[in-house]
């Protein structure tokens, strides 16, 4: 082999994976007596193993990323094309796959007009990190510094975005953090802190609570997913978001909106704040925007918040000092604007919402037969279903058994999720993120074998 060329001999990719690559989120040590698990091929939902195998994905890529499916040609075509004619230069200057990918998503987004490209999720939360300080000190007397986080929560890899995650088994073993991050309390009404009939409400005066305490003078901001993630498929209840903007206006603190996860269809909106009548300063996206064709992700604001950094052009410390080297990159966008056309074309936003409601329906019609699922939840193609020792005390399932259901699952050819290596007690959530292309039948042989492994595992 040239090193230009991939073997037809599986063998040796499977012996060239185990010897060189560093898998994400994986021990390596059974590596020693079994193969690594490669991926091959995909087409629409399914994809196919080293050893031929047929999956029916429903977690889209493995992390909340193939939207729109596999294997779309056009969307292959568009990133060709647009290599061909230009590959990259850097972020200081325009392109016009990204002048015309800007405008189209900010068509999407009332309210917010400006886009700053990066590479990935984790980056694209530092930029507003990034931004949120300059701004203390351009405008504040760099007094409004802090950034507020929810529990449960997450933010990105980095170790500024770890300071801000709100799941601390992912966090462990990284610190000492960078200050100023302060964590507010999560809003999952089924795991409810307060005995209190409007909970939403109440959960977001906890957040109030502790601007009081740090100084409404020393916030900046604070950062939310709009529906949390990786920490269980929480949907924050009723009352909730009305309350946290009030506050947010009431101490002139920034809105950040973390739509890694749920940007680009995923709820059934373009943008799942969109459901909530929320009104950012700030916007982040990565795994949808382009359904993982090329690597791209944004961070979007109000003009607002792009004016605070134009300045006298003689100020050399006016303007955001920031560089993402790949937010140059021209594939990103050029894959990002024919995967929202093929959102837009095929009604992938309404499909979303109607096979949401067949999944949380399936999944509240597994929860009468086992007793096991002490929870359901979810917004569009993002639900999860929550599993529990006794329904009475709410007591998690071990999460050794948790993920025997999901073992259970891919051995029979359908990959879930769960919430993993997160939450001390409470990695105890089924997810589940099918791309927006799921029809009924994809729908039912998910929740299908869900059934079959509840009852293997648990009886």
């Amino acid at each position: 082999m040239d090193g230009t060329q991939i073997p037809n001999d599986i063998g040796k990719v499977i012996e060239a994976d185990r010897a060189h690559v560093w898998h994400h989120l994986i021990q390596h040590k059974p590596f020693e007596t079994v193969d690594p698990r490669v991926i091959v091929e995909g087409k629409g939902m399914r994809v196919w193993d080293a050893k031929g195998k047929e999956h029916l994905d429903a977690v889209s890529g493995g992390v909340w990323t193939v939207n729109v499916g596999y294997g779309r040609e056009s969307i292959a075509r568009a990133v060709y094309e647009q290599l061909v004619k230009l590959n990259y230069f850097a972020g200081s200057a325009g392109s016009i796959p990204a002048a015309t990918f800007a405008e189209r998503l900010t068509s999407k987004m009332p309210g917010l007009s400006r886009v700053y490209f990066s590479n990935s999720g984790s980056e694209a939360n530092e930029k507003v990190y990034k931004m949120v300080r300059q701004i203390a000190h351009r405008h504040h007397g760099g007094r409004k510094w802090k950034i507020l986080f929810r529990e449960r929560d997450y933010h990105g890899t980095t170790i500024a975005a770890l300071a801000s995650a709100g799941q601390p088994q992912r966090a462990e073993q990284y610190g000492p953090f960078p200050p100023g991050f302060v964590m507010v309390p999560h809003c999952l009404e089924y795991r409810r802190q307060w005995d209190v009939e409007n909970y939403g409400e109440r959960a977001a005066d906890a957040i109030e609570e502790v601007i009081l305490r740090e100084g409404p003078d020393t916030v900046g901001a604070i950062v939310l997913e709009p529906v949390t993630a990786g920490g269980g498929v929480i949907v924050p209840p009723k009352g909730y978001w009305e309350r946290v903007q009030e506050i947010c206006r009431r101490y002139g603190i920034l809105l950040h909106i973390d739509e890694v996860v749920c940007g680009v269809g995923r709820t059934g909106t373009w943008f799942g704040y969109q459901h909530f009548g929320i009104r950012p300063d700030f916007v982040t996206m990565a795994k949808g925007v382009a359904s993982g064709y090329a690597a791209i992700a944004c961070t979007v604001t109000t003009e607002a918040v792009f004016e605070m950094f134009k300045d006298d052009p003689a100020d050399p410390m006016g303007y955001f000092r920031d560089i993402s080297t790949f937010g140059g990159c021209t594939a990103g966008p050029a894959a990002a604007l024919e995967n929202m056309r093929i959102i837009e074309d095929e009604g992938l936003l309404e499909n979303t919402l109607r096979m949401g409601e067949r999944t949380l329906a399936n999944l509240n019609a597994l929860a009468e037969r086992h007793r096991v699922i002490g929870d359901v939840r979810g917004k569009g193609l993002f639900c999860g279903a929550e599993l529990v020792a006794d329904r009475a005390t709410k007591e998690p399932a071990d999460e050794k058994m948790v993920a025997a259901v999901v073992a259970d699952c891919m051995a029979q050819g359908v990959i879930i999720g769960m919430t993993n290596r997160s939450l001390h007690g409470l990695n105890n959530t089924l997810c589940l993120s099918p791309a927006l292309i799921a029809t009924p039948d994809d729908i039912d042989r998910i929740t299908d074998a869900i059934d079959r492994a509840l009852t293997k595992v648990f009886g």
